[in-house]
């Protein structure tokens, strides 16, 4: 799992640009390659820091949801925010294990697209979770077609199945959305997200990447212009924190960003706590007995609006978030300026 991280970090940096110049949707920001490394690069620095005396390094879920938890407290964008959760959840099925298998890998894999598809509060088809969806029934199919075979020969079958279906994939999505067809481009996020399968298979398996995955998608070629340069720009921003909410308070939260904007995106970071004022009540409901008090969960939250002021009056209404982050969509981040530097910070 570290080499796998490693891996993509090093692939995601080495083909950052790219992903950026054929990033146009949701909007045509070119930043997708950018958020996608420096978000890989919290989850891989996350594991080459960590203490080995607080828990199993031998628990590939131990590993994993420590690298997600990382991933999801510095998730950037969009595409950060689902390869954050992504991990997170591919953790659960594999905690307590000491090694993956293919029945393992498909429940692993199952569980990330669903999370991810309802992370979104409008998800949509042709972009990074179609290749994740398409990964996982792929994996799965390949585990059912040997009844749960756990040998690694099975597993090296099933990850080529979950990257071959991720290439097919990506391929689609240029049909998928009528702005990636219009410009004759195929997802950057979905590229992204087949760039980190076959990171998997290559550290897994102990091969090569497989390079030759990526010819032929439209817009991919080096020589091709940055598509992004020429698109529209974008007058909002983009909104992210990390906050304690119950999850009614989430709900409402997520309703109300829906109304203020888009690409909504709430996902718990970490396990439930309980205690009076953790999801921001106020004195006198904290002053009720114990058995009243209601979980509360850490939430990370990405929003798209065209002002910021509504937005973070909405969150601070319900809670009191950290790390607010504040960046315009029509500028591009500099991937070497520090976390907080890419807009305002409130």
């Amino acid at each position: 799992m570290k080499r796998w991280l490693g891996k993509a970090e090093t692939t995601l940096g080495n083909h950052s640009d790219r992903l950026n110049a054929i990033n146009i949707f949701p909007v045509a920001d070119g930043d997708t390659g950018t958020n996608l490394y420096l978000t890989v690069r919290s989850a891989a620095a996350s594991l080459a820091d960590r203490s080995t005396a607080d828990e199993p390094v031998n628990d590939v879920g131990a590993v994993l949801a420590a690298a997600g938890r990382a991933a999801m407290e510095q998730a950037r964008g969009n595409s950060g925010t689902l390869f954050a959760v992504f991990l997170c959840a591919m953790a659960e099925p594999l905690a307590g294990h000491t090694r993956l298998s293919a029945p393992l890998l498909a429940a692993a894999l199952n569980r990330a697209q669903i999370r991810a598809w309802s992370a979104l509060s409008e998800p949509v088809p042709g972009t990074m979770l179609s290749v994740l969806e398409a990964a996982a029934r792929a994996a799965g199919e390949c585990d059912n077609a040997h009844n749960g075979d756990d040998s690694n020969q099975a597993l090296g079958l099933a990850l080529d199945a979950a990257v071959n279906a991720a290439v097919d994939a990506v391929v689609q999505t240029e049909d998928q959305l009528a702005l990636l067809h219009a410009a004759h481009v195929v997802d950057a996020g979905g590229v992204g997200m087949l760039l980190i399968l076959d990171c998997l298979r290559s550290a897994v398996l102990g091969e090569e990447l497989q390079h030759e995955l990526l010819d032929g998608l439209h817009g991919y070629d080096v020589q091709d212009p940055h598509i992004h340069a020429g698109m529209p720009d974008d007058d909002g921003v983009e909104v992210m924190c990390t906050i304690s909410l119950s999850p009614l308070a989430a709900a409402t939260l997520r309703q109300r960003l829906d109304e203020l904007g888009d690409s909504v995106i709430m996902s718990q970071v970490g396990s439930a706590s309980q205690g009076p004022g953790s999801s921001g009540r106020t004195d006198a409901e904290d002053n009720d007995d114990e058995d009243s008090a209601e979980a509360s969960y850490r939430w990370r939250v990405h929003v798209h609006v065209p002002d910021a002021e509504p937005a973070v009056a909405v969150i601070r209404s319900l809670g009191e978030p950290t790390d607010i982050s504040v960046s315009q969509l029509s500028v591009p981040r500099d991937p070497g300026l520090p976390a907080g530097q890419h807009g305002h910070e409130y």
